[in-house]
């Protein structure tokens, strides 16, 4: 747009005061053009506004079940429910736990498995069914919000590939028709190793292999608004780097500011290996002329435990990178393309599946053990929301819901037993007698010799029947070993992830994003539009 220089104004003056009603038909023409011109920007910056805001930024956890001795699904929720996690991503679409889920409020992504994918994607009868009978089967009560079709289909799973956005529209059909989809959201988890040429981020693009797959996904993403989903695992980029890749860079540490990677095309710098995978995503859809879809992070995390050849899938570095992910994403910090605009992020994962094939390291990636014990303790100060796991204050031991009660029984009879456990209070007309059942019992019995033997690993096991959560077990005048004499669960007033948006906190980024500016801009345009 070329403006008015003030002596080109001072001309236009004049020509009105000499020329009349001809040139004001000038003016107000320039004038309607100049309207036209900043109402359509401030029309599309409150559109990229409202697209790319981050004020639904969560952090959610992916639950693998690939254990030996599996958590029942009510173990699965208290654990959830203690640590205050408010958004999940299945790898299936479990009946029972999705029951479990019920009435929680805790919003579920549930997944179409790869093995299942060519059945849905050739026949639209299919795909309604999955959705009948692992969808609408379930709701409201529990709150699924998102659908996963297939995982990492393009790398994993190529033969699949033609007929993914097939699965993908047939799925989203079978919602419009139970009149679901603004509701529940359709997508497909990618390797991030589809992007290629992705550093600097400003030159990626998609394998070009895939385009006939990508662009018909990106325009249905585009029209459904929904969002690209990406696993992305610095992990690996800083494994397979060759120590191109500093370990700092990699697990979210302080830079100096020569350290920092530098975008030669767009000058942006970058601190993190997980902002420049990010960025490389939202350049390389540029690339297919896609520029208003949102990027969720479906799985991101660190190893604690690896073997020889895996030196840095360490405890540490677990725990520094997960915490500084967490903390980077809360914070809305966004990444340097689109700063402020925060990336939700689904932590890979909630257990460690030690029946996970491939190097020691698939084994552990969990923040937590089988059992309920954590890993490690996430180290969060200053993150705004905590993730509450540091358990190991207030936790008390509890018989497994769905254990074999004879297997229950036994384990009692050891603990009040060899145990050397005062199971006085479970006598009849004691205040912990009701209710008289082998689960409540063997719960009492369990806690008092874990919290006896100072909660020390190993002693909340009893050969697979017990579990350790930080729900205080005690009820009525039943006080529990170890409890402060309260129900409920300590959570210590944090979440892992933030509440339901408010209108404060929308108006907080509104204005920190320039909303204040445009909106502001756009009244001052309207009202000089109007006078002219």
């Amino acid at each position: 747009m070329t403006c008015l220089s003030s002596a080109h104004f001072m001309l236009l003056l004049d020509t009105f005061n000499s020329h009349g009603y001809a040139a004001a038909a000038v003016l107000h023409a320039a004038t309607l053009n100049f309207c036209i011109w900043v109402w359509g920007f401030i029309l599309t910056q409150s559109v990229l506004s409202a697209i790319e805001s981050g004020i639904d930024a969560f952090i959610g956890v992916n639950i693998g079940v690939d254990i030996t001795d599996v958590p029942g699904p009510t173990e699965i929720v208290a654990l959830l429910k203690a640590q205050g996690i408010q958004h999940v991503r299945l790898y299936d679409a479990d009946r029972d736990l999705l029951r479990a889920l019920a009435k929680t409020g805790i919003r579920v992504t549930v997944s179409v498995p790869n093995d299942q994918l060519l059945g849905i994607g050739q026949s639209n009868a299919t795909a309604a069914n999955w959705v009948n009978r692992n969808v609408i089967a379930h709701i409201p009560a529990t709150n699924i919000t998102a659908i996963c079709v297939g995982s990492e289909v393009l790398t994993t799973l190529p033969n699949a590939a033609p007929i993914l956005v097939s699965a993908i529209n047939f799925i989203h059909s079978a919602l419009v028709a139970a009149n679901l989809d603004q509701q529940i959201k359709v997508s497909s988890p990618h390797s991030s190793s589809i992007i290629l040429d992705s550093f600097p981020p400003s030159q990626a693009f998609f394998n070009r292999t895939w385009n006939s797959v990508m662009v018909p996904m990106l325009k249905f993403l585009q029209s459904t608004g929904s969002h690209l989903m990406l696993n992305v695992y610095p992990y690996y980029d800083y494994q397979q780097a060759n120590d191109a890749i500093p370990l700092d860079y990699a697990l979210f540490r302080p830079l100096p500011p020569n350290k920092e990677a530098v975008d030669s095309n767009t000058l942006l710098h970058y601190t993190n290996v997980f902002d420049a995978v990010v960025d490389a995503a939202y350049f390389a859809m540029s690339d297919l002329n896609f520029t208003d879809i949102p990027i969720v992070v479906t799985e991101s995390g660190w190893p604690s435990k690896g073997d020889s050849s895996e030196p840095d899938a360490t405890v540490d570095n677990a725990n520094t990178y997960n915490s500084n992910l967490i903390r980077h994403v809360l914070n809305n910090t966004g990444t340097p393309k689109h700063p402020g605009i925060a990336v939700s992020t689904y932590i890979y994962e909630l257990y460690n599946e030690d029946l996970r094939s491939g190097p020691f390291s698939e084994k552990n990636w969990g923040l937590f053990y089988a059992n309920g014990e954590p890993v490690y303790t996430l180290h969060l100060t200053g993150a705004g929301t905590i993730f509450a796991n540091d358990t190991t204050n207030q936790t008390f031991c509890v018989a497994k819901s769905n254990a074999d009660p004879k297997m229950l029984q036994a384990a009692l009879d050891w603990a009040c037993g060899p145990g050397k456990v005062d199971c006085s209070p479970l006598l009849q007309g004691q205040t912990c007698y009701q209710p008289d059942n082998v689960v409540s019992h063997s719960t009492y019995a369990f806690n008092a010799y874990y919290q006896k033997m100072d909660k020390s690993p190993g002693s909340c096991d009893f050969k697979g029947v017990a579990s350790i959560t930080t729900t205080d077990p005690s009820h009525g005048s039943c006080i529990f070993p170890g409890s402060h004499g309260r129900k409920g669960t300590r959570t210590n007033g944090t979440s892992l992830a933030p509440s339901n948006s408010t209108s404060s906190g929308y108006l907080l980024q509104y204005y920190s994003n320039g909303g204040f500016f445009t909106s502001s801009l756009g009244l001052v345009v309207l009202l000089l539009c109007a006078v002219m």
